[in-house]
């Protein structure tokens, strides 16, 4: 069996302005306490990253950037590259999240394409995978994931490799949460895709998951087969709260 650190990562969305540095530092004392027995990652918006990334080095915080473009450069106004996100301190970058598929139409092709932009620049990308409402209510939810899996991941990977995050869009942000079996069901069905495909780098390959994971709920999903952390939204944007998630590793 695979040794596979977890990872606890805070996607703080479209939320955040200077005050929430605040926040940051706050999270970085309770970890200067208690030394985390995970990898922490923020992504916070664009607009922070650089001045989150200098609070957050010091306490053993990594960042990330929530997404990426494909190309190193060009005419693309109001995107960012994933050499820009290196260059403001980022080690992770968010893509493929289903707020991107939705609201952005992005499709496995282009999420491949940011997956290997962001590899290309030595970003770690964490690639997101999962189905709706509808598609699990009609037994797809398998065959969703698995399809979304073998379209967003790059057919080869150099050494830093990349994490995926399975994230039921019916859950995100409604409080709702998979039963665990559910879970394990999901994650076990990635990992031996990963596994088939990739072999070890298949089986060393963290699998988040992503879905209203909050204090309440955390021990009991890091308990599941092949939960190696979380994607964690709302809740990270508290240093109360996210500590408490990665508390819970």
């Amino acid at each position: 069996m695979a040794s596979i650190t977890p990872l606890i990562a805070g996607n703080w969305k479209m939320n955040g302005t200077s005050l929430a540095l605040g926040e940051v530092r706050n999270l970085a004392a309770k970890l200067a306490e208690s030394a985390p027995r995970c990898t922490v990652v923020i992504c916070p918006p664009a607009t922070l990253l650089e001045r989150l990334s200098e609070i957050a080095a010091p306490a053993g915080i990594v960042t990330g950037g929530q997404d990426c473009h494909s190309a190193a450069s060009g005419a693309h106004t109001g995107d960012v590259s994933a050499q820009m996100l290196v260059d403001a301190g980022a080690q992770y970058v968010i893509v493929g999240h289903s707020e991107r598929r939705t609201n952005h139409g992005e499709t496995d092709e282009t999420v491949r394409a940011k997956s290997v932009a962001a590899l290309s620049a030595g970003l770690i990308p964490i690639i997101c995978v999962g189905e709706t409402e509808s598609e699990r209510d009609a037994g797809k939810a398998e065959a969703v994931v698995l399809t979304q899996l073998q379209g967003s991941i790059p057919a080869e990977w150099p050494g830093h490799g990349i994490v995926i995050a399975y994230e039921p869009v019916w859950a995100i942000g409604t409080g709702r949460t998979p039963t665990s079996a559910d879970i394990a069901q999901m994650h076990d069905t990635i990992r031996r895709d990963l596994e088939s495909r990739f072999g070890e780098r298949g089986a060393a390959t963290a699998i988040l998951y992503g879905g209203s994971m909050k204090p309440s709920n955390a021990a009991e999903i890091l308990r599941i087969s092949n939960v190696n952390g979380g994607l964690v939204g709302g809740a990270s944007l508290l240093a109360n709260d996210f500590h408490a998630i990665i508390s819970a590793v």
